[in-house]
């Protein structure tokens, strides 16, 4: 399914401004930008596998937690509480979907410490002079997918991030510029449905 993608998998070149040059940033630039990203919220633009685009809103709360609302005709909701992730499409006839978090590469980036420099997390680093692109993965459980995050720096911001899946499925999500340190209350982390979910561990 599309939206499990965004969890656990470029096929698709995006436009964006960028710096015109920009030196390689490190792990740990990189990781203490994200355990620095408490709260944040803003739009993003997803390209699926097949080709197709979706719009919508993000709401970020590290750790554990995040938020896509999908825009109409979709109206699809996408929610981690921090432990669970459900999916909500009131298009299906199967109810709320729900996955363990640790069981998705997302996981990497709303731990409670990132730390890139860990032994096979990291199994790609590099810049294009404009940003820098790190591929990292669970390292204890690879099967999972990765993911692929894409910053740019002065200051350091998370562009966009690519999921892969185990089967070669690939998922862009593209961010706006996000606003940061806002007051998000944990009522725009509950799945709905979920008490109803059996979830698979």
């Amino acid at each position: 399914m599309k939206y499990m993608r965004i969890l656990t998998v470029p096929a698709f070149v995006v436009a964006m401004t960028l710096p015109a040059a920009a030196q390689q940033l490190s792990l740990g630039q990189i990781s203490g930008y994200l355990n620095g990203l408490k709260t944040a919220r803003g739009e993003f633009t997803q390209i699926n596998d097949d080709g197709t685009i979706s719009t919508g809103r993000i709401l970020i709360k590290r750790p554990g937690r995040v938020r896509f609302e999908y825009d109409p005709p979709e109206q699809t909701l996408v929610v981690s509480n921090g432990d669970t992730v459900g999916i909500v499409d009131p298009k299906s006839n199967t109810g709320t979907e729900a996955y363990p978090l640790h069981r998705t590469p997302l996981k990497i980036i709303l731990a409670h410490n990132v730390d890139l420099t860990r032994e096979r997390m990291v199994t790609g680093h590099a810049s294009d002079g404009k940003s820098t692109t790190v591929r990292a993965q669970d390292p204890d459980n690879p099967e999972y997918g990765s993911i692929e995050l894409v910053f740019t720096a002065d200051p350091v911001e998370l562009r966009q991030w690519v999921i892969n899946d185990s089967g070669g499925s690939r998922t862009t999500v593209v961010l706006g510029d996000l606003k940061t340190g806002m007051r998000l209350e944990n009522e725009n982390f509950v799945i709905p449905g979920k008490e109803r979910v059996i979830i698979d561990r």
